[in-house]
């Protein structure tokens, strides 16, 4: 697994999950926050996108 780095050197995560066990095997998911959706997605290249 990738470290912090940059901006977020010296900050730890209260949580971490791994890609592999929040998408289980999806390419997006769903994600409800404060009554908004969200679409977080991976990308051809392999990256996160996420939408409202």
């Amino acid at each position: 697994m990738q470290q912090w780095t940059g901006a977020h050197a010296g900050i730890t995560p209260d949580r971490t999950i791994s890609s592999v066990d929040l998408f289980c095997g999806r390419r997006e998911i769903g994600i409800e926050h404060h009554g908004a959706y969200y679409r977080l997605k991976i990308t051809r290249q392999g990256k996160l996108i996420l939408n409202k």
